[in-house]
């Protein structure tokens, strides 16, 4: 996962080839460089995300590509994720392939930043109820920074951005990526009452928060920080106590929050788990939304590749 897939794709996209240890002590060698191979069953995809519970992976042959010649990066507020998601067709319209980052924020994450880091300079003079961050790379000769200024100035007449600040310099840029970067720490700083990694299909992205919403909304003592990778669908929508409590005051709510929150993306299609993995915590999430034959020939593998239970016990299928 991360910020840069809507560009270059997940990390099995960017793994051409792995060595494995399998339980039995055999080494398999798919160390291959090749971009298509179609001899077989595809093992590479099977271990890839499996957490160390088939196999231990103990080398990869990876996909590099170079860096853009010029990039850029821009903070724009938009009314609403419509609005947002709106804004992300446009700049492709405007950029294709070129826009390696489309990152979607909510106000109450900078509020978090001025409570926790006081020394963060602030992007905007007004806070802000939604706003995205927008890195591009183009090839040499272009200018990111102009194409970002016809962007922004064709967004504000359409009235899909209201303000806007394109980084005219490398320090600039910084600045703006230190703001989506700190997002995480900020939310470690306050506590949060349940954190999720959820992602739905891209058009849905914002019948995801107004549902979100209009359901904690009647909760009343809790804040909301949303913010993820609005390019790809996945969000991490994490729920926060109420200025001057502790959330040690939710514990006993934080499984109802949890399902409400994982309900909603299930309903429309989506994952309880978009780019973070399983683990042991979120095994009983996967036996709950996941498809039972899926599961049940996940469990044949894993009695295959490993009879004894020896490779990551309890991770992702308990």
């Amino acid at each position: 996962g991360g910020v840069n897939v809507l560009r270059y794709g997940n990390a099995r996209d960017l793994c051409l080839g792995l060595e494995v240890v399998f339980a039995d002590g055999r080494i398999w060698n798919g160390l291959s460089r090749l971009r298509k191979d179609n001899t077989g069953y595809d093992l590479r995809n099977l271990l890839i995300g499996s957490e160390g519970t088939l196999g231990v992976i103990t080398a990869a042959s990876l996909k590099l590509v170079p860096r853009p010649a010029g990039e850029g990066t821009a903070l724009l507020v938009v009314p609403s994720p419509e609005a947002a998601l709106a804004l992300l067709s446009m700049a492709r319209d405007h950029m294709g392939e070129a826009v390696s980052a489309f990152e979607l924020m909510s106000g109450e994450g900078l509020r978090f930043q001025a409570e926790t880091m006081p020394d963060l300079r602030q992007p905007f003079e007004a806070r802000p109820e939604w706003f995205v961050l927008i890195d591009v790379g183009l090839a040499r000769g272009l200018d990111p920074a102009q194409a970002l200024e016809t962007l922004f100035a064709e967004a504000f007449e359409a009235g899909l951005v209201s303000d806007g600040i394109v980084a005219q310099n490398d320090a600039q840029r910084h600045q703006f990526w230190e703001v989506r970067e700190q997002m995480p720490e900020a939310n470690r700083r306050i506590g949060s009452v349940s954190s999720h990694d959820i992602s739905v299909p891209l058009g849905l992205v914002p019948e995801f928060i107004r549902r979100a919403d209009a359901h904690f909304g009647t909760m009343g003592d809790i804040r909301i920080n949303c913010f993820g990778h609005l390019g790809d669908g996945n969000l991490h929508y994490n729920i926060f106590p109420a200025q001057g409590r502790s959330k040690a005051e939710y514990v006993t709510r934080r499984d109802e929050i949890k399902r409400a929150v994982h309900d909603i993306s299930h309903d429309l299609g989506g994952s309880h788990s978009a780019e973070h993995g399983i683990g042991r915590l979120k095994v009983q999430d996967l036996i709950t939304y996941g498809d039972p034959v899926k599961i049940a020939m996940m469990r044949e593998i894993k009695r295959v590749l490993d009879p004894v239970g020896i490779l990551n016990p309890g991770a992702v299928l308990g």
